[in-house]
């Protein structure tokens, strides 16, 4: 049955007005699910609402500063936390446990802007998909089973907890939002953190961001899902008549139409070997670039 999208927006902003007494902090990561949030809480609560965007270091190239512009309009307060982050996954390897250190790292520093606005009430874009892969054991959501046990904050909001994200999209295009905001690719909490394979670090960063970039920019014209690249480890390459023991970066591009399940994407070989070509020649340490041809399931459709 369709989504009656009106009564949702005119429902969602009743009930954030009855659970927000003082004031609340919203997460806001610039995806679509936070936000839609954004816009519903500030139609509800006004200036009571304070939008925190914590740049963690983990996002795409670029976004942190458009992400400021858009939003400055709702008193968007931004938290430049690079170095908190990567000191945090400092050493951790596995993906649970750095979907919690960066889901707990969040949470922190949402503690700290709230206590000096003296608000109590955290508001989240969390949707539906997010609760079904955290609750079955899939994989933990930064916003779900991410989410450190002791929390300072006494009201938890999830506005969105019961959509999926095509639902989400039409919220966004019913509230005006621009559509490099309502048809934004899905970006994973952890940014940059789960396409790294292994330990997080500022080089890491570096390469994947870049990585992406290229092939979020290569690809665009196919409108996938969801499109990607991930550092996976490192391998032997020749660059010029030396050997060179560099990076391998993955490509991912899916379809799909609520992340529960995912169709490999066929992109045209010339693509694949343009986004190849691109990555190895603009980023030197990279010598390998391979194509992820599994579906979801078997495979998840971030890496980690």
């Amino acid at each position: 049955m369709a989504m009656n999208v009106e009564r949702f927006i005119r429902d969602a902003i009743e009930d954030i007005r009855r659970q927000v007494k003082g004031r609340a902090i919203i997460g806001l990561s610039g995806g679509v699910d936070s936000s839609v949030c954004a816009i519903l809480a500030h139609r509800a609560i006004g200036d009571r609402l304070v939008p925190v965007y914590v740049d963690s270091g983990l996002m795409r190239q670029f976004e942190s500063d458009r992400i400021e512009q858009l939003f400055k309009d709702i008193g968007l307060v931004r938290v430049n936390a690079q170095d908190r982050f990567l000191e945090a996954l400092r050493g951790v390897v596995d993906p649970e446990e750095k979907r919690k250190v960066v889901g707990e790292t969040f949470i922190r520093v949402f503690e700290e802007e709230a206590r000096k606005i003296g608000g109590e009430c955290l508001i989240q874009g969390t949707i539906y998909p997010d609760r079904i892969e955290s609750e079955g054991g899939i994989k933990s959501h930064h916003n779900v089973g991410g989410l450190p046990s002791s929390m300072d904050f006494k009201v938890l909001i999830e506005p969105l907890a019961d959509l999926y994200k095509d639902e989400v999209r039409e919220v966004a295009r019913a509230l005006g939002l621009p559509l490099e905001i309502s048809e934004r690719m899905p970006y994973p909490g952890p940014g940059l953190a789960v396409r790294v394979v292994g330990e997080v670090t500022a080089e890491k960063l570096e390469v994947v961001r870049k990585a992406n970039f290229i092939m979020e920019e290569e690809v665009a014209k196919f409108a996938p899902w969801q499109a990607f690249a991930a550092i996976l480890g490192k391998a032997t390459g020749v660059k010029g008549d030396n050997r060179v023991y560099g990076w391998v970066v993955a490509l991912r591009a899916v379809s799909s139409r609520d992340a529960m399940t995912a169709d490999v994407l066929e992109l045209p070989w010339e693509a694949l070997r343009r986004i190849s070509s691109r990555i190895t020649a603009e980023i030197p340490s990279v010598v390998r670039v391979v194509y992820d041809l599994t579906p979801k399931p078997p495979g998840t459709i971030e890496f980690e």
